[in-house]
């Protein structure tokens, strides 16, 4: 008789994590504690509900492996690369951290040594799946926080090969010596080097084979092949499934198919993985922590600062800025999922004795429940240290430091535009306003981007925009225009309240990813921003339109008509060349728009005086443009054409009013 004892358990977890991560959704709590949750409610320690826990551990697994694939495909290697400073200096500096702290207080409580360097290899790994979920969810990824933490939680994924190695020596179960471990090691990495050269190699080929057969099903079944393929191969070396399927991902990710490839995967990535954060709440036993309750509580606070100190102080000297630092510390502050494996093979080698492996699971699993939470607090309480740090400059700033000696002298410059980001939004605008000869200068916190950018002559400095003393470096009181082009939601809010505050006459403009942060941009001082969300819908109809032949025109028409009605103040220059001649200043509380005559406008062929604007609407024409010539103060008797362009000056009220009464001329 067939048995279904795996599709009831299944169904039973599913069941359990709807209602219980609806409840959590309707009070807005976060839905990885809400599948913890659930997980302890189903499990054999508490409704009982699950009968093979064994089975759902396995699922999990493939779960976590297909989110570090897919977290593989959005990185790239020149990525990995960038993070060198966290990985081999802040990433070593947080394990030997944790591992010293745990170490002194085994030795102090009476452990041996080797029982605190075990538990210190225990409690020095962080969730990689927990962090990297709620960091995609909140949409920080690629924030300062978000590549920091990652940057270390690959160097924790990668030291467990090493603790697993040093387990049986620590038990006295081996009579291995230094050079063993290290012949061990060597061909483990020799073995993950060939898979690497060997999937880098034939992977893409593959790839390319299998696109041109044009079947969906081919490609969905050759993706999840490659990834489980890869992740099975590197853990012949020793690596851990997940870490080879990061791997995978990062083999993928330098293709042409990884966007596809991450859309293929993603549902399955999000079922399968919600699987490992119930399987996780299952291993927790409530009854340990109403028997020991203040040793839990006790141990588990330990373990949340002494984890936060670390990641902290480790990133910090890595020259991340100290809001930065207060997020990445509280991110990293949980116990790993890694250390249940780790605390398996300790319970084989006889490190626990009684009930510490009960104590173990319910800190660890605690750790993971209130991770979500403090996450989802930790930009209010980096705001609340970066206050007090300016305060009584507590903690000295390494930016404000390497600016000056990057700088050398004090910089001189008066109506000019700070862009904050330089990545491809910082370049573009850059690029414009060199060949426009609008002064500029850069601010980016990655290092090589400055160094690289600086030997080119351009005048881009390492530096953190939402520090009031960098931007006064940056003449902020005498800048024009203030541009926040950087990927962190947090960052992007502050350096636009605090630019602002520094200069309430400056004018902001602020990229960003989401409409649904339109409002509290605009609420801090914001003058403008652009959503990537709704500019890439424009783009994309604009490309249709394209193909279908229509009208350059129309297809700007209609571009500027979903601008008008989605946000009314995106409005874009259409005659950037006239920034030039107008970039000398404005006078107070009047503002500079162009208009375009069209074909179809019954104000085609009409002089400046029979359309008579001025006593209408109070806006003046103070140049117009025609075959890429510009003339300033046209004669009433100039006559319009098609094409050419009208500079109109006024208030902002008197600008929208002769902008209407053109477009309704052109209904007439």
């Amino acid at each position: 008789m067939t048995d279904y004892g795996v599709l009831a358990n299944l169904l039973v977890i599913f069941l359990a994590s709807i209602a219980v991560v609806f409840v959590f959704h309707q009070f807005r709590l976060p839905s990885i504690a809400g599948f913890l949750v659930a997980g302890a409610l189903i499990g054999p320690n508490g409704l009982n509900l699950i009968a093979d826990i064994g089975t759902v551990q396995v699922l999990a697994e493939i779960g976590i492996v297909l989110l570090l694939f897919t977290i593989g495909i959005e990185f790239s290697v020149a990525q990995l690369l960038s993070m060198r400073r966290l990985m081999f200096l802040a990433a070593p500096f947080q394990i030997g951290s944790v591992l010293l702290v745990a170490w002194l207080g085994a030795m102090f409580i009476g452990l041996s040594w080797r029982e605190g360097l075990f538990w210190g290899f225990l409690f020095s790994l962080s969730s990689t799946a927990i962090v990297l979920k709620t960091l995609s969810e909140r949409g920080d990824s690629d924030s300062i926080h978000g590549r920091s933490t990652i940057g270390i939680l690959i160097c924790q994924d990668l030291a467990v090969v090493p603790m697993m190695l040093l387990m049986p020596i620590l038990a006295g179960q081996s009579d291995a010596g230094g050079l063993s471990i290290l012949t061990t090691l060597g061909e483990s990495i020799l073995v993950v080097l060939l898979v690497i050269a060997a999937s880098w190699y034939l992977i893409p080929k593959l790839l390319g084979y299998i696109v041109r057969s044009r079947s969906r099903e081919l490609f969905l079944l050759t993706i999840i092949v490659s990834c489980l393929g890869i992740a099975w191969l590197t853990s012949l070396g020793g690596l851990s499934l997940a870490l080879g399927a990061f791997i995978a991902g990062l083999v993928i990710s330098e293709s042409e198919y990884s966007h596809q490839a991450v859309a293929e995967v993603l549902p399955f990535r999000d079922s399968f993985n919600s699987l490992f954060f119930v399987s996780i709440g299952i291993l927790m036993d409530w009854r340990v922590l109403l028997a020991h309750p203040l040793l839990v509580i006790g141990l588990l606070g330990t373990v949340l600062l002494v984890k936060f100190f670390a990641g902290a102080g480790a990133v910090l000297l890595a020259q991340v800025p100290p809001r930065s630092a207060v997020m990445v510390g509280i991110a990293l502050a949980q116990v790993g999922e890694f250390s249940f494996l780790l605390a398996q093979q300790g319970q084989e080698n006889g490190f626990f004795r009684g009930d510490p492996y009960q104590v173990f699971l319910a800190v660890s699993v605690l750790s993971m429940i209130v991770t979500p939470f403090l996450m989802q607090w930790s930009p209010h309480l980096a705001r609340h240290v970066e206050a007090w740090q300016r305060l009584h400059h507590w903690l000295p700033s390494r930016t404000i430091a390497h600016l000056e000696q990057t700088e050398g002298k004090q910089i001189r410059m008066k109506g000019h535009v700070i862009i904050a980001g330089y990545g491809l939004n910082g370049r573009n605008l850059a690029r414009v306003l060199g060949e426009t000869e609008i002064p500029y200068l850069g601010l980016d916190l990655d290092g090589d981007t400055v160094s690289r950018e600086k030997k080119h002559g351009v005048p881009v400095y390492f530096g953190d925009a939402t520090n009031p003393n960098v931007l006064r470096h940056m003449r902020i009181e005498d800048a024009k225009v203030f541009v926040v082009a950087i990927s962190d939601p947090f960052t992007t809010r502050r350096a636009v309240q605090v630019a602002k505050g520094l200069n309430p006459k400056l004018h902001v403009v602020v990229r960003t990813r989401y409409l649904r942060e339109l409002e509290e941009l605009h609420k801090l001082g914001a003058d403008d921003v652009v959503p990537e969300e709704f500019e890439t819908s424009i783009e994309i109809f604009a490309l249709v339109l394209r193909t279908y032949k229509m009208p350059q025109q129309y297809v700007l028409q209609k571009a500027a008509q979903i601008r008008h009605e989605g946000y009314a103040l995106l409005r874009r220059s259409e005659s950037p060349e006239l920034s030039h001649h107008l970039q000398g200043g404005t006078l107070a509380d009047t503002e500079v728009e162009t208009c375009r005559i069209d074909d179809d406008s019954p104000a085609l062929e009409k002089t400046l005086a029979e359309i008579a604007l001025n006593p209408r609407t109070g806006a003046s024409v103070i140049a117009w443009t025609r075959a890429g010539v510009t003339e300033a103060n046209p004669s009433e008797t100039t006559r319009l054409m098609a094409g050419d362009i009208v500079v109109l000056l006024g208030s902002r009220a008197q600008i929208r009013q002769a902008m209407e009464y053109l477009v309704q001329l052109g209904e007439k």
